[in-house]
């Protein structure tokens, strides 16, 4: 078999580069150091009603606490560093003024957070006037510069780390937009020169800068006087920068808590699309289940991870076994022993790679044969050169011919068929959407499919039919109820999230669970709409008639009626069974013991007594209504 992936369905215009999968941006880890101002101006109020206004500072605070609780989940691996400039008290590694990084004890000044960080982070506001202080640190007739200070300290503590697998951001929490507005002449240019080379230093070791203003109310915050040169906003960008930098805030008060993938290639697997020709691919999994945490075992006295071992001891001897185990079956009054090894190949069915078997037309296949997330495959030259090649003729002949491959794939676990569906690469003016590849879909055997099943009459009685104004009813009142740019991503788990809340309120000792809202429940004011009403009572009318209201009051009485009857008979019965004992006497021998607990119930259920409870429960209350 002889291909070109040269000149298979291609212009010659056509070329490989375009099939490339955006690698993705964001490193493996993140490095991030929290400049806050702590100037005078942030310990304002920040509205004018005293009863409901915080300050700029309690601001600041809430959103770097609430983005610490949600990082230590979802991202624990990343290291962060919190500094506060324009303070009365220093400390830091350069001894610089102004400048006080905070930190706790057993834990270095840039490292992963800690419930210890997070829960005296949250309560810093309290003492952080005595402890720490609050002064200007750029007043004219000094050379002092607080936020040069404070840039230079951050850099310092993300030298660490190559750029190429670690992101390294500073985000600075102010609400003034003009440092050195009271500065002037050569004093304020040199000051503001510095300030801003300080910041390109830092940027061309890899280390990007953010500012997050916390505007005051009347007064939006002017990032052209001085914050636009910091950061290198031009042009529509400066414009633009307000309504982007409030909406990245208001993210880090109000995330989500969750789990965060970094995507990376589940596996890599052999292509095998005919005897003689394989190709490698690269295997990504899109969605994933969203679980809890596994458990960890810890030692009761000092709080270490417990490493699980297990041992094998000899039966008749009881000597520790050293020996790898091996397995048997009995045949013939004789054992025949099997290794690990020749276990697994009896059970090899194949390599567990991917087999082309052959192609059939797309409309073949159906919604109801995904099971399961497909699974993203793209090509990789690593082990096998020419693998990027061969795999795009392939995919732009399933394109261009409208087929999906049948193949077969994995090994001695879970063996089953798969298609193959070409997707074509999506990008816009901001970059690649989707990338070009195939989506492996984990096709459903035979008996995973259940046909619906067709309602079984008399031969006398008919199937009931909607009827045609039956039907439009219900398609009015599900087009009222139909849900805007749904999306599954919009809805979190609540049970994830209550048991993320319970773990932050006993890591950080707080006598109140966190407040979760449960976004599965209906929308009840949504449902209450006229629109939505009025649809929902035309198909009411429609399928029961006009006095459907009637007989659902009559069907709730002659249920009420029906469950007082059941009741009655039950006492009735009761009564008359536990007529059968002499109860006083029982009681005086000690003999209540000796009965049954639906003896001893219904003595109790005849007296109208709760019969809730274990035996010597159900005895404790006939001896008190005996008077005994």
């Amino acid at each position: 078999m002889n291909l070109d992936p040269q000149g298979l369905f291609r212009d010659h215009s056509d070329s490989d580069d375009e099939f490339e999968l955006e690698k993705e941006k964001d490193p493996s880890k993140e490095m991030v150091v929290y400049l806050i101002d702590a100037s005078p101006k942030m310990f304002d109020l920040v509205g004018n009603d005293e009863d409901k206004s915080q300050t700029y500072f309690h601001a600041a605070i809430s959103s770097i606490s609430q983005s610490l609780k949600t990082q230590i989940i979802g991202k624990s691996s990343d290291e962060v560093a919190i500094c506060f400039f324009n303070t009365k008290e220093k400390k830091n590694l350069q001894d610089l003024n102004g400048v006080f990084v905070f930190n706790v004890n057993d834990r270095e000044f840039l490292d992963q957070p800690t419930a210890k960080l997070i829960k005296e982070f949250s309560c810093i506001e309290g003492t952080f006037m005595s402890n720490i202080g609050s002064q200007y640190g750029i007043i004219p007739g000094s050379r002092e510069n607080s936020l040069y200070s404070a840039l230079w300290v951050a850099q310092a503590l993300l030298r660490k780390g190559s750029p190429k697998y670690v992101s390294k951001r500073i985000l600075v929490f102010t609400n003034e937009d003009n440092p050195f507005g009271n500065i002037t002449g050569a004093a304020k240019t040199d000051m503001i020169r510095t300030t801003v080379q300080r910041a390109y230093d830092a940027q061309e070791m890899g280390i990007s800068i953010e500012i997050l203003p916390l505007s005051i109310p009347n007064e939006p915050f002017n990032v052209s006087h001085f914050y636009a040169d910091l950061i290198g906003l031009e042009g529509d960008e400066v414009a633009q920068f307000l309504p982007s930098a409030v909406e990245r805030l208001e993210d880090m008060t109000d995330q989500l808590t969750k789990r965060i993938f970094k995507k990376r290639i589940v596996r890599t697997i052999s292509f095998s699309i005919a005897e003689g020709i394989n190709i490698e691919v690269n295997t990504y999994a899109l969605i994933r289940p969203a679980l809890p945490g596994s458990v960890t075992w810890l030692d009761s006295v000092t709080n270490l991870s417990l490493k699980a071992e297990r041992s094998f001891i000899c039966a008749d001897t009881g000597a520790l076994v050293h020996e790898p185990p091996k397995r048997f079956h009995p045949y013939k009054n004789e054992n025949v022993k099997f290794s690990v090894d020749e276990l697994s190949e009896i059970k090899r069915i194949s390599n567990g790679h991917l087999c082309l078997l052959g192609f059939k037309p797309l409309d073949l296949l159906k919604d109801y044969h995904n099971l399961k997330p497909s699974t993203f495959i793209f090509p990789t030259d690593e082990a096998i050169i020419g693998s990027t090649k061969i795999f795009i003729a392939l995919h732009r002949s399933m394109l261009q011919l409208k087929r999906f491959a049948l193949a077969f794939y994995g090994g001695s676990a879970n063996p089953r068929l798969v298609a193959l569906v070409a997707q074509d690469g999506v990008t816009s003016s901001s970059g690649q959407v989707e990338p070009p590849g195939m989506h492996m879909i984990y096709l459903p055997f035979s008996d995973d499919i259940r046909h619906v099943e067709e309602l079984q009459t008399t031969a006398d009685a008919g199937v009931p039919h909607a009827t045609d104004d039956q039907i439009k009813k219900a398609s009015v009142l599900m087009k009222r109820m139909e849900l805007k740019d749904f999306s599954v991503c919009q809805f979190a788990n609540p049970a994830l999230q209550r048991h993320y809340g319970i773990l932050q309120a006993l890591a950080l000792g707080e006598d109140e669970m966190p407040d979760i809202k449960d976004e599965t429940l209906p929308d009840e004011d949504g449902m209450a709409r006229p629109t939505i009403v009025n649809a929902l009572e035309d198909f009411k009318i429609a399928v029961y008639g006009e006095n459907h209201d009637l007989e659902e009051v009559s069907s709730k009485k002659s249920s009420g009626t029906d469950a007082s009857r059941k009741r009655k008979a039950m006492v009735e019965a009761a009564v008359e069974s536990a007529a059968n004992h002499d109860w006083a006497d029982l009681a005086d021998n000690g003999k209540l013991k000796d009965l049954t607990v639906p003896e001893l119930k219904n003595y109790l259920t005849a007296h109208n007594i709760p019969v809730t409870g274990k035996k010597e429960a159900l005895i404790s209350r006939i001896l008190t209504h005996l008077g005994r």
